[in-house]
């Protein structure tokens, strides 16, 4: 069987437990999200192709991957440190209640919050200040991860249909490839400047496209 390395297109199905709790934070399996109580309607469940060095799965996941061989499941565990990251302490700070004031927030444990554009879960709230910690949510856990490497892909148009799902969520698109270029519609308009983004990385990931564009669709009027 094909060896995954670095690069690769893949094509996987996964699901991600917190290892002491046995809780399921993360699946594609959209039956399990539904029995975890994690499904969302905004997730596209099933099969998932990622390219793997990509930062679309959290690195230690993806370096586990990286020389194993296709059509096999395996079982992964990953020390905070290759998963989400230890606990910082740094990251945990005292917040006044007038913080949250301004915001006609009443702070509550638990309560995940905004602030300075950094979300935060607040653990303590008494005398008028608030103990929020900044850390990922996962930060300080084990987990396990069961991932199945399906396939590797090789055709250019699904490559490019993945990594803009995974980039954009550009659920709404079509592609067509031909001699080396390919179109992008999609029903909403990219900016320009995502545009070049998303055309030089795609260019350096699939070395066969020379050259990429993008259009959006014309609503048809009533």
């Amino acid at each position: 069987m094909p060896r995954m390395q670095k690069g690769d297109f893949v094509e996987v199905e996964y699901t991600g437990r917190l290892k002491e709790e046995n809780l399921v934070f993360d699946t594609t399996d959209e039956k399990l999200a539904k029995e975890a109580e994690i499904h969302s309607p905004n997730m596209s469940y099933g099969p998932l192709t990622i390219c793997l060095g990509q930062g679309q799965l959290i690195p230690g996941l993806e370096k586990e991957l990286e020389g194993k061989e296709t059509e096999k499941e395996f079982k992964i565990e990953l020390a905070p440190e290759n998963a989400f990251g230890k606990k910082d302490a740094k990251l945990i700070r005292m917040i006044p209640f007038s913080a949250f004031k301004k915001q006609n927030i009443m702070p509550q444990p638990g309560m995940q919050v905004n602030v300075d554009n950094v979300m935060g879960i607040i653990k303590t709230a008494a005398g008028g200040r608030c103990l929020v910690d900044f850390n990922h949510p996962l930060s300080g856990k084990h987990i396990v991860y069961t991932i199945k490497a399906n396939r590797i892909v090789t055709d250019d148009k699904e490559k490019i249909k993945s990594f803009l799902l995974l980039s954009l969520n550009l659920k709404d698109m079509s592609v067509d490839v031909k001699e080396g270029k390919a179109e992008i519609t999609s029903k909403k308009e990219v900016p320009k400047e995502i545009q070049d983004m998303l055309s030089a990385q795609l260019k350096e990931l699939i070395p066969s496209i020379k050259e990429i564009s993008f259009k959006a669709e014309k609503e048809s009027k009533k």
